[in-house]
């Protein structure tokens, strides 16, 4: 969870639960048989093409982004779980989106002003989480250049687009990814893409989108004083330690998980846009781009990486109908594949959450035709135009009024 995006004030109760949660902390199922795009016959899954890939993915275990209550006679940080295993060294670059130079991080300088007994900083990648990543780079490898050879074996820049928050942990979380998906080969730069902090999108930029900030005020007050909420909030606010706490593992995610469904409300579309909606339209856009004859060559990638976080990937799973209410866990992903029939050039969408197959809503089944799969987060993208539009509005509004 990201510090200021997700502030104290705004999400206290959730910050306070998801950092009790950290203590206690077949790449193919069987598959129903799927239908045409016009549902009249099924699929030959061998006449398929696998042509794109795109994976949303949330960084590996890290370090708490502020001390909980007792911690510092309890828990110790040690600069021994920083180190970094051999086998997930990769070179990287970091540029902005413009692939200018690499843009300023408030949240990393925001993370170091708070020091854990120790002496890591909070919200740093461990060595767990560089593991954790490295395993499931190793599982992309498994599936996109073993399984079937989709992939290049050696990362090559013309065949995959990295992009990641400006986050540290981000960074290196898909550093290590990358490490297990090439095994340490490349053919060029790696170049991993960054915005600014005021324009990002791949999470819910609460602070830089006025309107959004707006929404959610009264809802973020209130989240803490919701029947049963606020009782198990206050039972395990005083509990003593991490081993204590483990017999309340199940409730206190369940709680983090109420807390930010009541803020975000799905039934709320234009919240939901506003939080996931820019995200939503890149990851749109690059699937048109892919089936659009008119596309020149080079303009798309076969592989699209995107290092986001939990606050993205749960908003993102309610637009698509597949959230299970279960906190999304370190080094998590959301996998999404575009297939055409060779014989019948139909495009289909197969949908993948933990590496388990999905049915997106409004989907007929694991095999989405495309024209239905856009229909659904159709409802939810916004472009850059719009999502400015929108963000700016409360704030023009605020100023009109003098306040």
């Amino acid at each position: 969870m990201i510090s200021g995006v997700f502030s104290v004030r705004m999400w206290g109760p959730v910050g306070f639960l998801t950092s009790l949660a950290y203590c206690v902390h077949q790449r193919r199922a069987a598959q129903a048989e799927p239908r045409s795009a016009d549902g009249q016959h099924p699929v030959d899954r061998s006449r398929l093409e696998l042509k794109m890939v795109q994976v949303v993915f949330r960084h590996g275990a890290r370090s708490p982004l502020k001390p909980l209550p007792q911690e510092e006679q309890q828990a110790e940080w040690n600069l021994q779980l920083l180190e970094v295993p051999p086998q997930t060294q990769f070179d990287y670059t970091i540029t902005n989106l413009a692939g200018g130079p690499k843009p300023h991080s408030p949240f990393d300088s925001q993370y170091h002003e708070t020091k854990l007994k120790g002496g890591m900083f909070a919200g740093q990648l461990t060595n767990v989480g560089m593991q954790q990543m490295f395993a499931l780079g190793k599982r992309l490898r498994k599936n996109y250049v073993e399984d079937i050879p989709f992939l290049s074996p050696t990362f090559n820049p013309l065949e995959v687009f990295v992009r990641s928050t400006n986050i540290y942990r981000n960074l290196e979380s898909t550093r290590c990814l990358l490490a297990g998906l090439f095994q340490y080969q490349k053919e060029g730069p790696i170049i991993i893409h960054a915005d600014e902090a005021s324009s990002e999108v791949l999470y819910p930029n609460y602070q830089n989108c006025w309107s959004l900030r707006e929404r959610i005020r009264g809802r973020r007050q209130a989240a803490s004083l919701q029947p049963g909420i606020s009782e198990d909030l206050q039972k395990v606010h005083s509990l003593p330690s991490c081993p204590t706490l483990k017999r309340f593992a199940w409730m206190i995610e369940q709680r983090a998980v109420d807390t930010a469904l009541y803020v975000m409300q799905r039934e709320d579309r234009e919240s939901l846009q506003m939080a996931v909606g820019p995200f939503l339209h890149i990851l749109e856009n690059n699937l048109l781009k892919a089936v659009d004859p008119a596309t020149p060559p080079g303009k798309t990638r076969k592989l699209y990486l995107y290092a986001a976080h939990d606050v993205t990937l749960m908003p993102l799973l309610i637009t698509l109908g597949i959230f299970d209410h279960k906190w999304p866990p370190f080094a998590v992903d959301l996998t999404m594949e575009l297939y055409q029939h060779r014989e019948s050039k139909e495009w289909f969408v197969q949908l993948y959450y933990r590496g388990e197959e999905q049915v997106p809503k409004g989907c007929p089944d694991r095999l989405c035709p495309l024209d239905k799969f856009l229909n659904t987060i159709s409802v939810y993208t916004l472009s850059p135009e719009k999502y400015h539009t929108l963000c700016s509005q409360v704030q023009v509004m605020e100023l009109g009024n003098g306040e």
